[in-house]
């Protein structure tokens, strides 16, 4: 293929935030190396663009830069892509028969657009009808952070939270509407600062329209 034409498809695929599926696209190899070993490779590489753009490294203020940016990548950013970081997901027995949907709103994220890796930031809204189990609210946050930590296309996120809620609550009776801000759109481009993106993934009885207006009116947002 013609590096050019090549180019420009990527440039267009990244625009429509075109995603690959529902897995994050990984290498088989993606853990062959320790977190330490990835920290100073990045870093090597980091200080090369830096060097590239005109920076002077022996800035003082400068100098770490490349170490940092490795570390928040691997330890911070992006530690959503190792399995080892998923949050252990506790059931308890539901005592109390509440048989109702329990609805988690306003889990505040932030990931990266894997098209221009910068910002995503936004709000994630969870419900669950239990099975006769319930989480912890506490995961609940922690798995939508787990999931946003990693280069993402906001609709892959949004289905990777509910298949894990299915798989964890072990109900299909799963809901997850995603709303945020794509700083590509927002710092470049269209440079839009209002526009929102919404994405939602349901399950289960809430395909039944009442039970999805249901958990619509309690995160505020119309059916």
């Amino acid at each position: 293929m013609d590096n050019k034409k090549h180019l420009h498809d990527m440039e267009l695929m990244g625009e429509d935030h075109v995603g690959s599926g529902a897995l994050t696209p990984l290498r088989e190899d993606a853990f062959a190396i320790d977190d330490d070993l990835k920290i100073e490779l990045i870093g090597k590489h980091f200080r090369e663009i830096m060097h590239i753009l005109g920076l002077d490294l022996e800035d003082e203020s400068l100098q770490g830069t490349p170490h940092r940016v490795a570390k928040m990548f691997v330890k911070e950013q992006f530690k959503g892509l190792d399995p080892k970081n998923l949050p252990s997901a506790t059931l308890f027995t539901n005592n109390f028969k509440y048989n109702e949907m329990l609805v988690e709103r306003d889990i505040n994220f932030h990931s990266t657009c894997e098209h221009h890796f910068v910002p995503i930031v936004g709000k994630a809204h969870l419900a669950y009808i239990s099975s006769g189990k319930v989480i912890g609210l506490s995961k609940l946050n922690r798995i939508v952070d787990y999931f946003a930590k990693r280069p993402q296309v906001q609709e892959r996120m949004t289905v990777q939270i509910a298949q894990h809620l299915k798989e964890v609550l072990q109900t299909e009776d799963v809901a997850v509407v995603v709303d945020a801000r794509h700083l590509c759109v927002a710092s470049r481009g269209i440079k839009d600062v209002t526009a929102s993106t919404v994405t939602a993934s349901y399950h289960g009885r809430f395909h039944d329209p009442g039970v999805r207006s249901e958990f619509l009116r309690y995160i505020a947002i119309d059916s």
